[in-house]
């Protein structure tokens, strides 16, 4: 079973402008169905099956050194099949043979080489031939109604960069760049199910544009709240919580580096004066979610919740 399609992934540059209002409409029929972000809340079945999948999968890209979006798209058809299909516990070759035909379904939709054998997993004992692959994928295939051609993030990072009146346009590529890096990240995070992904593109670009042109983050904000399809309320909620992840990342990694990092007697000094003065600084500054950030941070976040 061979497919010849167009990138699902493609950017918005590439539609005719008489379509854009039509891919703001279907992109909600590129989403999980509404119940899935409940299912995972209250099912740890769900969660766990979902968590062990996306690791799967990022190891099968590692592994075969696929291109990144492969792993993106199949994750996206993962989450509207189990959103729709009801998965059985307790047969683990299930979720295996779900990942494989995923990623096959993937790989055909770039045009890619998918390798069976490389993306098999001997050693758990689950061999799966090209004939069970190919009905799992037409399992997958009728249960999102042969929607392949997904509507992702990526399908308006253009347009909304396009909005932008960027003072130096060579300066839009590293910000689309880190857009990218923050919609990938996302995808593991099971709040972000629940937003559109032109709002998750929203809020990327202008987390990024926070990061790489804070002077000009304001502009960008204004830019955003003026387009017709954009939902305030819920572009704020994607944005603040994307700043978090950003945010947890960051203090993670420095965490990670003060851990390897021996300490001399010098050393925990001056790092336990830095502390005390970080506590005196956060002490003092909030936002509504209750976590605590250095002023200039708590200045940004507030900057998107008012035109």
């Amino acid at each position: 079973m061979e497919f010849d399609l167009e990138n699902p992934l493609t950017s918005l540059k590439e539609y005719v402008s008489d379509t854009i209002p039509d891919l703001f409409v279907s992109e909600s029929d590129h989403m999980p169905s509404r119940n899935f972000l409940h299912c995972l809340k209250t099912s740890d079945f769900y969660v766990s099956f979902r968590e062990e999948a996306i690791s799967r999968i990022l190891q099968a890209q590692y592994s075969c050194n696929y291109d990144l979006f492969i792993p993106y798209l199949a994750v996206n058809y993962m989450d509207r099949f189990i959103s729709r299909q009801e998965i059985p516990q307790g047969k683990p070759w299930i979720l295996r043979l779900l990942i494989i035909s995923c990623l096959s379904l993937a790989a055909k939709m770039k045009n890619k080489h998918f390798s069976i054998s490389n993306s098999q997993e001997a050693e758990a004992g689950f061999i799966f031939d090209t004939q069970t692959i190919n009905r799992m994928e037409l399992l997958v295939l009728d249960a999102l109604n042969w929607r392949m051609r997904s509507i992702t993030p990526f399908s308006f990072v253009h347009f909304f960069v396009s909005l932008f009146e960027l003072k130096d346009p060579s300066s839009s590529q590293p910000l689309k760049d880190r857009a990218t890096e923050i919609i990938f990240k996302a995808q593991n995070e099971i709040k972000f199910l629940e937003f559109k992904p032109s709002i998750i593109a929203a809020s990327a670009l202008l987390v990024a544009s926070n990061e790489r042109f804070p002077l000009q983050f304001p502009c960008f904000k204004s830019s955003i709240y003026s387009c017709e399809f954009v939902n305030e309320e819920k572009l704020l909620e994607c944005f603040n919580a994307l700043q978090e992840m950003v945010e947890m990342e960051w203090y993670e990694s420095m965490l990670d580096t003060m851990s390897c990092t021996p300490l001399s007697v010098l050393d925990k000094h001056f790092t336990k004066s830095e502390s005390e003065t970080t506590s005196i600084i956060t002490s003092t500054t909030t936002i509504t979610n209750g976590s605590t950030v250095p002023e200039i941070k708590r200045r940004k976040l507030n900057g998107c919740s008012s035109k």
